[in-house]
């Protein structure tokens, strides 16, 4: 069983905002895979279902995302998950807008999702895909993190969820996460 955590923030003000791209990558997923977000519980919206004979569990935390921990922990203990079965969808500053980078583990990097989630597994031993949305030129990273993409961004942002889309199904295809960083840590 594999848990995919897309990380945002909840409510109409955020959606499609840079820090929703956890969000947005998870909903580009489910909709690809015909996953449906039915089911509300343990602080997060849920779709599952299988894929290549596996239960795949898909969460959008409800708690925010400094909170997203929480509900992470709740999901990996109902169903009795090893971390390492668990891979985390973010936002990335330090990386141009639609880039990837895979990592098996590894610190929270300043984002304060990961912190959380890190503080309630008490591990840093779960997979993170982090999807670029650049760094602001002049304007405060609160601000930044909280506005939408411009059109071009947009389109660049587009193409880099489609190839995470793309990464994740290849993870889940052949159960080798150090393969698929290789693959898609390259492009």
């Amino acid at each position: 069983m594999k848990l995919i955590v897309g990380l945002g923030n909840i409510g109409k003000e955020y959606d499609e905002t840079r820090h929703n791209a956890g969000f947005m990558t998870i909903d580009r997923f489910a909709e690809k895979h015909a996953f449906e977000f039915n089911k509300q519980k343990f602080d997060a919206m849920i779709a599952d279902g299988i894929i290549n004979g596996e239960k795949v569990i898909l969460a959008k935390p409800t708690t925010y995302m400094n909170e997203s921990g929480r509900s992470v922990r709740q999901i990996v203990d109902f169903y009795k998950l090893d971390p390492e079965d668990v891979l985390i969808v973010h936002d990335d500053m330090d990386l141009a807008t639609g880039r990837l980078r895979l990592r098996q583990k590894g610190s929270a990097g300043g984002h304060n999702g990961i912190k959380s989630i890190i503080a309630h597994l008490g591990t840093e031993k779960f997979k993170r895909l982090r999807i670029g949305i650049d760094h602001p030129a002049k304007q405060k990273v609160v601000d930044w993190v909280l506005t939408r993409f411009s059109s071009d961004q947009r389109t660049e942002f587009d193409v880099g969820m489609n190839e995470a889309v793309d990464a994740i199904d290849d993870w889940l295809e052949n159960d080798d996460f150090m393969k698929t960083m290789n693959r898609f840590n390259k492009r």
